[in-house]
């Protein structure tokens, strides 16, 4: 800083500097001139020619005063338009925090209204499957129950079936002896001895013979007749005879007439893949019974050759009682293998619930993870929007460049 009278000079100002520089050059100048005015002792022309170069260095210090004063109002001009700079930025800030603000108010209420949207929706979708689970499931439940049914009736006609088996009631109990043998006592054993659905009396066959009774036995063997018109006038003739000879001639009527009737049933009631190979001729009485076996032993392996085989109400009650096992057994199995159906449906229907409970599960975690992404994803957007509310912009400094402006030369 120089003091000269009420001027101040700041040498640190450009402006001033050029004014000394200029100043001392002047004086260097008209220095130079006395010198060699003096030296040469030149004439008024000399002096005239000083005159006329003070004169036009006065005019350039008037010019250059001039200069300072249009860089002084140049300077101004800069600093006015820097601090108009400076509010525009300051104005650019506010309306662009202000955009900011705006523009994340609106994305938060977007983003919350979707987040509300997606928990509605999967609101929407658990309660969907929810229900079709719940649905599915008592429809599986539903069937289950609907096959335990089912095998409830199976335990329960296998139950039945083994009283019956088990179940003797008065098999010998009929003693009707005024010439009711025959159909009518094969008729009262074997109603007594078998189910009423595993037989039929007087079933007609494809050669159109009329069967007494017709045992539906499972193959093997298959169905079996039973034929019960003997003889009974050859074994009357027998009983009533006196004589020895007499006795004897009976008995060989009685022989031929049981070994005809044997052929007669092999013809009649032995067809091939439609009954089983044998058929049973009862005989009404134990006593005729015992009287073959006793004396014709010959017509009983005759018809154990023609496959037939002679049975008395005894023997036909126990032949029968076998024949009772051979149908429960049948009928077991065929129970069992129900049974074994419907277990294996019951084995699938469990499957079948634990495989949706395995998806619904599934879900349920899955949605547990959608709704915890979501309230994260809601947390860290608060957290975002509290950083944004106390952010302090007036910290931020202007990043855009001070306009220079360009001096102008004075006019020569």
């Amino acid at each position: 800083m120089i003091q000269i009278g009420d001027t101040t000079l700041d040498l640190n100002d450009p402006m001033t500097l050029v004014t000394v520089i200029a100043s001392i050059a002047m004086l260097l100048v008209v220095i130079l001139l006395i010198v060699a005015v003096r030296r040469a002792g030149k004439s008024a022309e000399a002096v005239q020619l000083v005159a006329t170069q003070l004169g036009r260095m006065s005019y350039d210090v008037q010019s250059l005063g001039q200069g300072q004063q249009q860089l002084a109002g140049n300077i101004q001009t800069v600093s006015d338009a820097q601090a108009n700079a400076q509010v525009k930025v300051v104005q650019t800030m506010e309306t662009r925090l202000a955009e900011v603000q705006s523009q994340m108010a609106e994305r938060l209420a977007d983003n919350a209204m979707k987040s509300a949207r997606s928990l509605t929706d999967m609101q929407e979708r658990m309660k969907e499957t929810l229900t079709g689970s719940s649905e599915k499931t008592t429809k599986s439940l539903t069937q289950l129950q609907e096959r335990l049914a089912t095998i409830d009736r199976a335990q329960t006609n296998i139950e039945k079936l083994s009283g019956d088996v088990l179940s003797l009631q008065d098999i010998l109990s009929n003693k009707q002896r005024r010439g009711m043998f025959g159909e009518i006592q094969l008729t009262d054993i074997v109603s007594k001895a078998l189910p009423s659905d595993s037989y039929a009396l007087q079933a007609t066959l494809s050669n159109g013979k009329r069967a007494d009774c017709l045992v539906h036995l499972p193959n093997p063997p298959g169905p079996i007749v039973i034929d019960a018109k003997f003889p009974f006038e050859s074994y009357e003739a027998y009983a009533a005879a006196e004589t020895q000879q007499q006795q004897q001639a009976a008995l060989r009527d009685l022989g031929n007439a049981v070994r005809k009737h044997i052929k007669d049933i092999s013809e009649k009631y032995i067809i091939e893949g439609e009954t089983a190979d044998g058929a049973i001729m009862f005989l009404p009485s134990e006593a005729v019974y015992a009287e073959l076996h006793s004396r014709l032993p010959e017509v009983i392996r005759g018809g154990f050759d023609a496959r037939v085989w002679i049975v008395s109400p005894t023997t036909c009650m126990a032949t029968l009682n076998t024949m009772r096992a051979i149908l429960k057994d049948a009928r077991m199995r065929e129970q069992a293998g129900e049974i074994r159906k419907a277990l294996r449906l019951l084995h699938r229907d469990v499957e079948i619930i634990g495989e949706k409970a395995g998806k619904l599960e599934i879900h349920l975690r899955q949605a547990g993870e959608d709704v915890s992404g979501v309230l994260t994803a809601s947390t860290r957007a608060s957290k975002r929007a509290d950083r944004l509310d106390n952010f302090d912009f007036e910290e931020l400094a202007p990043d855009q460049e001070t306009p220079v402006v360009a001096i102008i030369p004075p006019k020569g």
